[in-house]
C-alpha cells in the first residue's frame, strides 16, 4: 500500500475554538505565537485482534479524539514541550543529544520517542531545537493509542520543522531488509490455500488439548534447548503449556472475518449493520475462548452493551483487557449510553467507577494532519 504525506490545511485558527485556545496559552508560555499545528488522532480497531503480528490485516478506524501540538522552530538547539494539563509537567532537553529514561513512563518520553525515531531511522543530524504545546483529549489507559497519537504527532512535528516529505523518506527505506520470522501467514501463503482451508489443516494438525515443550520438541525433530533459544521469545523460555489448536484457530478465523467485515462494507447490503455486528460478536468470542486475551468485567461489558441496543460489541485495544468497541444505530445512542453507564459504571450504592473509566460516541475521524494559520 502506498504511504502518502499527510496533508497540510491553511485554517483561520480564530474560527476553530480549539486551536485558538491552544495559540493563546502557547504564547502565554513561549511569549511567541505558533508556526503550525500537527494532529493525530487515536483509533480503535474494529475488528482483527491479535492477527497482525501474524501477518493479517485488521481493521482500525480513527476516531475524533485527537492529540493536537502547537510548534515554534527556534534558533537555539533546545527541545522544549509543555501541555495543557497540568498533571503533565514541562520538560525541556538538547534536539541532538536525547537520552530516554526506560524505566519511567513519564509523558515527555513517547514524545521524545517520536523524535528520536525519525531522527535515527532517517540518519538526521543537527536538529533545531521547538517549543512545543501540547493538547490531547483521547482518554488515556483506554486502549485507544493516545500514546501512539503523540508518539506520530511527535514524528511528523520532526519532519514538517525539517521541512522533509515523509512519502520520499519512507521510499528511500523500501528495500529494507527485516529479519525473516515465521508467522502464520507464511504458513497459508507457502501452502497456496484460503483461509477457510487453512482452518480444516488447523483440525487435521493439531489437536485441542495442550501441548507441552516435550511433545513441540518431538513434532519438530528439535532438542529443548533448541525450543528455548531458537524458538520461543525470552519472556516465554519457561511456558510449560502451549495452546496452538485455540491459538491458530483464532487468528485464521479472526484474519477471515476481517475480510468479510471489509467485503461487506463494500456491498453495503440492508442488513449490514446487523451483519458487522455478527462478526464483531464473534470475534470477541474468539478472543475470549480461544485467545484467552479479554477478563470478566470485559465480557460483562460487552454483554451490557449488547443488551441495550449494541448490534455488535466486542473487546478491543491494549492486547489483554483493554476497553470495548460497539456498533450502535444512531437512534438508540443516547439511550444506549443511559442504560450502559447506569448497568456498568453506577455502582448499586449510587457511587460512579473509577474516573479512568471512559463512556462515549465517536464517529469515524480524518488521519493525521498539519495546519497553517491562513
Amino acid at each position: 500500500m502506498a504511504t502518502e504525506s499527510p496533508a497540510t490545511r491553511r485554517v483561520q485558527v480564530a474560527e476553530h475554538p480549539r486551536l485558538l485556545k491552544l495559540k493563546e496559552m502557547f504564547n502565554s508560555k513561549f511569549g511567541s505565537i505558533p508556526k503550525f499545528y500537527v494532529r493525530a488522532p487515536g483509533r480503535v480497531n474494529i475488528i482483527g485482534e491479535h492477527i497482525d503480528y501474524c501477518g493479517y490485516s485488521v481493521l482500525p478506524m480513527a476516531v475524533e479524539q485527537d492529540v493536537l501540538i502547537a510548534v515554534e522552530p527556534v534558533k537555539t538547539y533546545t527541545l522544549q514541550l509543555a501541555n495543557t494539563n497540568p498533571l503533565y509537567p514541562d520538560f525541556s532537553t538538547s534536539a541532538n543529544n536525547i537520552q530516554i529514561d526506560k524505566t519511567k513512563p513519564l509523558w515527555h518520553n513517547y514524545f521524545l520517542c517520536g523524535v528520536k525515531g525519525i531522527q535515527e531511522h532517517f540518519g538526521l543530524s543537527n536538529l533545531t531545537g521547538m517549543n512545543c504545546l501540547v493538547d490531547g483529549n483521547i482518554p488515556p489507559s483506554s486502549g485507544l493509542s493516545s500514546s501512539s497519537a503523540l508518539v506520530c504527532c511527535a514524528g511528523l512535528v520532526t519532519l514538517t520543522v525539517l521541512g522533509r516529505n515523509l512519502s520520499k523518506l519512507l521510499a528511500k527505506y523500501k528495500s529494507l531488509q527485516w529479519d525473516k520470522v515465521l508467522r502464520l501467514e507464511e504458513v497459508q501463503a507457502k501452502l497456496g490455500i484460503s483461509l477457510e482451508e487453512m482452518l480444516l489443516v488447523t483440525e487435521d494438525a493439531l489437536h485441542p488439548e495442550p501441548y507441552n515443550p516435550e511433545e513441540i520438541c518431538r513434532c519438530l525433530g528439535i532438542s529443548l534447548e533448541e525450543l528455548r533459544t531458537q524458538i520461543l521469545s525470552p519472556n516465554t523460555q519457561e511456558v510449560l503449556i502451549f495452546k496452538l489448536y485455540q491459538r491458530a484457530k483464532h487468528v485464521y478465523s479472526e484474519a477471515a472475518r476481517v475480510l468479510q467485515f471489509k467485503k461487506i462494507c463494500e456491498e453495503a447490503p440492508e442488513d449490514m449493520v446487523q451483519l458487522l455486528g455478527e462478526l464483531m460478536n464473534q470475534s470477541h468470542m474468539s478472543c475470549r475462548d480461544m485467545y484467552e486475551c479479554s477478563c470478566p468485567e470485559l465480557d460483562q461489558l460487552v454483554d451490557i452493551c449488547r443488551k441495550f441496543g449494541a448490534q455488535g460489541s466486542r473487546l478491543t485495544g491494549a492486547g489483554w483487557g483493554g476497553c470495548t468497541v460497539s456498533i450502535v444505530p444512531a437512534d438508540k445512542l443516547p439511550s444506549f449510553l443511559a442504560n450502559v453507564h447506569k448497568a456498568y459504571y453506577q455502582r448499586s450504592d449510587g457511587s460512579l467507577a473509577p474516573e479512568k473509566q471512559s463512556l462515549f460516541a465517536t464517529k469515524p475521524g480524518g488521519g493525521a494532519l498539519v495546519f497553517l494559520e491562513a
